[in-house]
């Protein structure tokens, strides 16, 4: 039983990899309308955002996005990716490594008139694994009235939408996700001082 436990994540990595396809050294397919595309939904997303900040913040997720696979190696879909990763064998790529990539880049841009935000997902689901990446928004809105921002869910092809729209995950902020895990701990920490 043991070693068919060891041999699942394998095992797992091969089905998927053999169904699946992944992004090739290449730009993006369609960049350039993508691109715009992007560019227009973020400025659409209030008055005061700055075509030319919309413009640069949708040109450095997409060129970011790219860098990123190359410099992850991403060869195949993201939850065998996740698998070597966790084993060793890749040296990023988990989401939240995209997530804190991609924040810290576009923040480096200290845009005025648009605002990063970091989210998880699925994390009280014991069925689902937690899911975090990156959101942008007019400067002084909540992520939910901003656009999901994942290059992780298709492995190193950036998938964006606006939150509400976004039916595969229930987004919540960050800091609300990472105060409710440390109160958790803390409970199931007192909770084993208290035990005689």
């Amino acid at each position: 039983m043991g070693n068919l436990l060891r041999l699942l994540p394998l095992l797992a990595m091969l089905v998927t990899a053999a169904c699946a396809t992944v992004p090739t050294g290449g730009p993006p397919r369609g960049e350039a309308r993508e691109i715009a595309e992007l560019a227009a939904a973020i400025a659409a997303l209030g008055p005061e955002v700055d075509p030319e900040e919309a413009a640069r913040a949708a040109r450095i997720s997409y060129d970011w996005t790219h860098k990123l696979a190359q410099d992850y190696r991403i060869t195949d879909p993201p939850l065998v990716h996740n698998t070597k990763v966790n084993m060793g064998l890749k040296p990023r790529g988990l989401c939240w490594h995209w997530a804190e990539d991609m924040e810290r880049r576009l923040k480096q841009e200290n845009f005025a008139t648009l605002e990063i935000h970091r989210a998880i997902a699925n994390a009280d689901n014991p069925f689902r694994i937690d899911h975090s990446t990156a959101f942008i928004s007019e400067r002084g809105e909540s992520m939910f009235d901003g656009i999901v921002l994942d290059p992780w869910r298709k492995g190193g092809v950036l998938v964006w939408e606006h939150t509400r729209e976004d039916t595969d995950y229930a987004w919540q902020p960050r800091e609300m996700v990472l105060s409710e895990k440390r109160a958790r701990a803390l409970a199931r920490s007192s909770m084993q001082l208290a035990r005689p």
